[in-house]
């Protein structure tokens, strides 16, 4: 993967000064702006067009779903990993339908909020496993007709509930020893038997069957 360029948005300057560290501890990822408020972050990302903006949702004048917004329409090539301390799921679902590609909390260990980074980076959809169970389901009815008695292979429902924790295509064919090639095929062909059209799908319909519980 080329140099990840990472902007940071958050009001607490020691807060940023420790995310910053954590991430040009990595050899392929940098900070190329920092922000303090909502209207900073937008324009700071205008400024430099990063692939991945990490932004604390509670940041004032601005929330975070109007920050997330106002992100996608100026540089829709970055992608918007929110951080935050709430563990709401009327957060989740408000920064999901602003935009943003990401949703972790400040408590989650270090290596979790580079995993994070990397995989909205890649295209994936990262939301954090301990809240993805309980607020993912209980933003989706449980269906009823077709799609409840749909069965899945083995292998198709693993390539589906990687997809739905955040991995990128990648990132499993390199965990399930195949090539990208074929998991893009299981994950177009259990789409279809599920009728899921896009990653927010995915994630919905994960936590409703229960798959993020355990993670």
């Amino acid at each position: 993967m080329p140099n990840l360029r990472i902007l940071l948005a958050d009001d607490h300057a020691v807060v940023r000064e420790g995310l910053k560290r954590l991430i040009e501890s990595e050899s392929d990822m940098s900070v190329v702006a920092e922000a303090a408020d909502g209207s900073e972050a937008v324009a700071q990302c205008a400024r430099s067009k990063p692939d991945v903006a990490v932004i604390d949702i509670s940041m004032g004048e601005m929330s975070g779903a109007q920050v997330t917004r106002e992100i996608r329409r100026l540089c829709p090539d970055t992608r918007v990993l929110a951080l935050t301390v709430h563990e709401d799921k009327s957060y989740l679902r408000e920064l999901l339908e602003a935009g943003a590609a990401g949703y972790i909390i400040k408590r989650a260990a270090a290596d979790e909020l580079i995993h994070a980074i990397r995989s909205v980076a890649s295209g994936g959809i990262f939301v954090d496993p301990r809240i993805a169970g309980k607020i993912i389901s209980a933003m989706v009815q449980p269906r009823s007709g077709p799609t409840s008695t749909v069965r899945l292979s083995e292998r198709e429902t693993e390539v589906l509930r990687r997809i739905a924790q955040g991995y990128s295509n990648k990132e499993v064919a390199a965990l399930l020893n195949v090539s990208v090639k074929t998991i893009e095929t299981y994950k177009a062909r259990s789409m279809e038997k599920l009728n899921l059209r896009s990653r927010v799908d995915i994630v919905r319909k994960a936590g409703e069957l229960g798959w993020l519980e355990s993670v």
